[in-house]
């Protein structure tokens, strides 16, 4: 069974994030959506958007403590950022 592994991402000040897949796959995610959403809230500062961007467990990631540890990170499901609408996606390739 395929599953979808992100291997980098390029956060932009647009609270948007290119994510790149090991299959080389390439999506542009769009995360304004998240901005008021519970715990996510916390994106909302655009530096800390950008600046703890990474790939944690094989997804997209922010190291909210600034420590790597996945407990205190928000992640998203790599198969819903690989399968994105195309209302929600730009492929970058």
């Amino acid at each position: 069974m395929f599953s979808p592994e992100v291997v980098q991402v390029i956060p932009h000040e647009d609270y948007t994030v290119d994510v790149f897949f090991h299959d080389g796959k390439i999506v542009k995610y769009d995360a304004r959506h998240l901005l008021n959403k519970g715990v996510f809230s916390v994106l909302t500062d655009k530096k800390l958007f950008v600046e703890r961007c990474t790939v944690m467990n094989h997804t997209l990631a922010w190291d909210v403590s600034g420590k790597y540890d996945p407990t205190d990170s928000l992640d998203l499901d790599p198969e819903v950022i690989y399968g994105l609408s195309d209302a929600r996606k730009d492929s970058l390739t």
